[in-house]
């Protein structure tokens, strides 16, 4: 699958539509974003916009000189960018330069290994990623007003598909979702919230019971 504006997912090709200004990763920038540390930067950016690296260090509870550093890495393969409407004091802002990152299929049967390498580093940070969300979210539920409490959702479902269905289900699923992205903006209503999806699909071997 692809992206959310905000954090880097990555699947095996589904036929969604993918939203504008969705990066498309291949050998060279995965491996320029395949690091623990710069995923949770970059989500840094898009979640709460432009930010110095001192405030980004803050944020993450790591020191401004590995910050610094890896956002110029990022910066070297065009993921973040210099802010030129806050950069006018001695330090230096920095905002995302794109809403999500899409994983081009080709990647998964990559002959080199640090390809390889770098994909799983990538997958399992983006899946890292998502349970401290979530694990945030279950221990602030008590911030929230009531409302957002009981419409919120953890949900779980188990079907019998082909790869070809899941595909389909997957792709149904992205475009349903992108048709909401703007809904909630031009209604204009106050108690608008971010809001994160997570979206998790994946075969499972069946263990049935033995004859006896």
């Amino acid at each position: 699958m692809s992206e959310t504006p905000d954090v880097p997912s990555p699947s095996p090709g589904t036929a969604f539509t993918p939203e504008p200004d969705v990066r498309t990763l291949d050998p060279r920038s995965l491996r320029g974003l395949a690091h623990p540390l710069r995923m949770r930067l970059l989500v840094a950016l898009r979640h709460y916009g432009p930010a110095t690296a001192s405030q980004l260090a803050e944020r993450l509870g790591e020191s401004s000189g590995a910050t610094s550093y890896h956002l110029r890495q990022l910066a070297n393969h065009g993921f973040v960018a210099d802010d030129p409407e806050r950069g006018k004091g001695r330090e230096r802002w920095w905002k995302a330069e794109d809403k999500g990152v899409m994983v081009d299929n080709a990647l998964y049967h990559d002959p080199n290994p640090e390809v390889r390498g770098a994909l799983s580093t990538f997958i399992h940070e983006t899946a890292s990623i998502h349970g401290q969300e979530l694990s945030t979210w279950l221990a602030t539920t008590h911030d929230w007003p009531e409302v957002w409490t009981t419409k919120a959702d953890l949900s779980d479902f188990t079907l019998r598909l082909t790869p070809e269905l899941l595909a389909e289900l997957d792709g149904r699923v992205h475009d349903l979702i992108n048709s909401y992205r703007d809904r909630a903006a031009s209604e204009g209503d106050e108690s608008v919230a971010q809001v994160r999806i997570h979206l998790h699909a994946f075969p499972q071997k069946r263990f049935d019971t033995p004859d006896a």
